[in-house]
């Protein structure tokens, strides 16, 4: 049986958390995506110096998952943005949410969701948030499993490219 836990990760894990960082985005996206976009969008987003800053902000969280003591995904939790349409509610953006390729479909996105949904609600959240790729139909369905519905939509800039993507939020009531 695996031994799956998850923890809050710290300034001592930014290496590792701008790495995970780094493969994880590019997993995901580089096969939709210029070399040149997604080159410009590690190195802005995804540096040791970026994701320092990140993680040194107290408007962020970052929650590590784990799957028999191997990083098998992370999650970044912040307050930094209010969408127009959330502004009367006490809410949290899921920011970021990925596993490793190896372990997508395995669970751990439904662990890392619910410990999102768990961390806004013991900080009194009403609600939680997040944007994603229009083009990404297996994450929408699984946000939507999951409770959550599109309520906007919003640029999202991958480099030079402009894309689209969906605002979809969840009621912590």
């Amino acid at each position: 049986m695996q031994k799956v836990h998850s923890r809050i990760a710290t300034i001592e894990d930014a290496a590792i958390l701008a790495e995970i960082s780094r493969v994880t985005f590019y997993d995901t996206y580089h096969a939709y995506n210029t070399k040149e976009d997604m080159d410009l969008f590690l190195l802005k987003h995804f540096s040791l110096d970026a994701v320092i800053n990140e993680l040194n902000s107290p408007k962020n969280i970052f929650l590590f998952v784990y799957v028999d003591e191997q990083l098998s995904g992370y999650a970044k939790l912040s307050v930094a943005n209010t969408p127009e349409q959330l502004k009367d509610f006490t809410i949290l953006e899921i920011a970021r949410i990925y596993s490793i390729k190896e372990k997508i479909g395995k669970g751990i996105g439904k662990i890392l969701i619910d410990e999102c949904i768990n961390i806004a609600r013991q900080k009194n959240k009403q609600m939680i948030w997040l944007g994603v790729w229009k083009q990404n139909p297996r994450a929408i369905a699984f946000y939507e499993k999951n409770g959550f519905e599109i309520f906007g939509e919003q640029d999202f800039i991958l480099g030079k490219d402009v894309q689209q993507d969906w605002l979809m939020k969840r009621s912590l009531a």
